[in-house]
């Protein structure tokens, strides 16, 4: 994992830090909001490689109770937030693994300076900017697709991981995936539910599986929440893997993995 200061050779693409003004008030969006943290399991290495910081209400309460309170008036501020606020308590707790942090990507700008808040938190907080993933989920509909693939080749060339989250959810993901490659994409839960029991799902999974393999992105199976669905992942040739099964969100913490929940160490 890298330095958390500004990566070197860093150079806005246009503008100057003064039109990100909003920036500085990331953490004034007019309501309070929280994290509860779930690991993504690396099944070979039997450890986390990352926790997806998940948004709840100050006391734990659902993500609906704080998105349905983003408005169009306050969703740049609170995308902002968002991530000072991932980064800052990850830092509290500990954490030593990436954490995965979720963005609107309708509500970005001008990526190039607006990152710059993502930047100064890392930094202040001595959090490696290489250990910080941007996820963004493909179903999200997203108005201009070439200005959305700029955003995440803007946040990669700054030395962040990126994410496609609910990868075969949304109306592009395919050509998604030829205009930009994501280090990670995210299999949406509705290929993986019974995914042991249902031909259909597995031949769909292991092309999109050798499809990512080519393109060089590492693919996530989510929602786990059976061992057959683990295994049978496991052997279509995922390694990454997050849901239920491995452990629930945990509120202001980090989520221990229950032993039992690997399965047969499949490790050389």
């Amino acid at each position: 994992m890298g330095n958390p200061s500004f990566p070197a050779g860093f150079i806005p693409l246009s503008g100057t830090p003064k039109d990100c003004s909003d920036c500085g008030k990331a953490e004034r969006v007019g309501f309070d909001f929280d994290y509860a943290f779930q690991p993504i399991v690396d099944l070979d290495r039997r450890d986390v490689f990352a926790h997806e910081a998940l948004v709840r209400g100050p006391g734990g309460e659902g993500a609906m109770t704080v998105l349905s309170q983003v408005t169009e008036q306050n969703r740049y501020r609170f995308d902002q937030a968002c991530r000072v606020k991932a980064i800052k308590g990850a830092k509290r707790l500990g954490m030593q693994q990436r954490i995965s942090i979720n963005f609107l990507p309708n509500a970005i700008y001008k990526p190039e300076l607006c990152i710059r808040t993502t930047l100064e938190a890392a930094r202040t907080h001595g959090f490696p900017v290489d250990a910080i993933i941007f996820e963004v989920t493909e179903g999200e509909r997203v108005e201009d697709g070439p200005w959305f693939a700029q955003i995440l080749r803007e946040y990669k060339r700054c030395g962040f991981m990126t994410a496609i989250d609910d990868f075969g959810a949304g109306y592009a993901g395919l050509t998604l995936l030829a205009d930009f490659q994501p280090d990670l994409i995210k299999l949406d839960m509705a290929l993986v539910r019974n995914i042991d029991a249902s031909p259909a799902r597995q031949t769909i999974v292991r092309s999109l599986v050798r499809m990512c393999h080519d393109l060089g992105v590492r693919v996530i199976a989510e929602g786990i929440e059976t061992a057959n669905e683990r295994d049978f992942l496991h052997d279509a040739g995922i390694r990454l893997m997050q849901g239920y099964l491995f452990a629930r969100p945990a509120f202001q913490a980090l989520a221990v993995v229950e032993p039992s929940a690997w399965g047969p160490d499949v490790r050389a």
